[in-house]
């Protein structure tokens, strides 16, 4: 089969796309025809070595397809079953080998590409708005990167949830589209002060909750849009990582709250998998969840992918398509 492998770290052009051995299932795995796969920014952290794995590696950890062979003792699962998952390294690649424990079912009306689309970036924004920082009416939280996958799907369940929901973008377009999901406000910070905006959309007194995924070159200000005894919810680096902090910071800015989340702990137990998938596959149904998935790129052509997702080319979900 083919797959796409890193065996150095670097650049967009380490990842190869080439022929590696058909998998087989050991006991409790399942062997998974990947008909969609979605691209993360961690996907980029593994390709550079800032997330550490061992290389050779086949990147991806997300993805859905049908099911093509199953272990030893699996008898919940059956050849043919639409399934998705998130977690397991290797979804870049026709076939990939995936735990049982790992697999939700794809209900009729959500397809496999959106399943890809939203198991990874959605159970991150379910798990930001519900469980990291549960939002209320009357709550206003900050969204930064409102227009790529996990904000465009943050924003939506913030509105859900009764909050009111400031982003901050790049450009027009993406403003736009932050708009459409449902932003009550949209900064574009390339020219506006995004901390005084803040400061001034709220009437002085900041938000409950900053969920920052772009890291180094928000963080400081993003301290500064909070409310006495807010929090920031650090979740990815896009921009580089964050510089150490004082937590006299936090003290002094308001007796803040920090963490640094991610999605391997709010999803580790079985039952708050199925929750959180149940919750987006309902909602996807129902239409009271859209996901923008425009991008897609060809297995082979996986290289591309990375260069546009790091030059800030494109918006809401990225598809690899084997």
């Amino acid at each position: 089969m083919k797959a796409v492998r890193v065996h150095t770290f670097g650049g967009p052009d380490v990842p190869q796309f080439e022929d590696v051995p058909d998998p087989s299932p050991n006991a409790g795995e399942v062997v998974v025809k990947v008909e969609a796969a979605g691209l993360n920014f961690i996907d980029v952290y593994h390709r550079i070595g800032l997330y550490k794995v061992q290389v050779p590696v086949t990147l991806g950890q997300e993805a859905a397809g049908t099911i093509s062979a199953v272990g030893a003792g699996v008898t919940e699962w059956r050849v043919g079953d639409r399934v998705a998952y998130a977690g397991p390294l290797g979804s870049d690649a026709e076939y990939q080998v995936v735990p049982v424990a790992r697999l939700v079912a794809l209900p009729a009306g959500v397809s496999t590409k959106q399943g890809a689309a939203v198991m990874l970036q959605g159970m991150t924004a379910h798990y930001l708005a519900t469980s990291t920082y549960p939002l209320a009416p009357g709550d206003t939280c900050l969204v930064h990167a409102g227009a790529g996958g996990v904000g465009l799907l943050l924003t939506q369940i913030a509105r859900m949830k009764g909050a009111r929901v400031i982003t901050t973008v790049s450009t027009e377009e993406k403003a736009a589209l932050s708009r459409e999901a449902g932003a009550d406000e949209v900064i574009r910070y390339a020219d506006q002060d995004f901390a005084a905006e803040v400061g001034r959309l709220t009437g002085g007194a900041g938000v409950q909750v900053v969920y920052d995924s772009v890291g180094q070159a928000t963080f400081t200000a993003s301290l500064d849009c909070l409310a006495v005894r807010g929090m920031i919810v650090a979740f990815g680096q896009s921009s580089g990582a964050v510089a150490p902090v004082d937590p006299l910071v936090l003290s002094q800015k308001g007796s803040l709250f920090m963490t640094r989340p991610t999605l391997i702990h709010y999803s580790a137990k079985r039952e708050e998998l199925l929750w959180r998938t149940g919750d987006l596959f309902r909602w996807i149904v129902d239409g009271s969840l859209r996901i923008r998935m425009e991008f897609e790129f060809a297995l082979r052509d996986t290289a591309a992918a990375h260069r546009a997702l790091e030059a800030r080319k494109t918006t809401g979900k990225v598809l690899i398509i084997p």
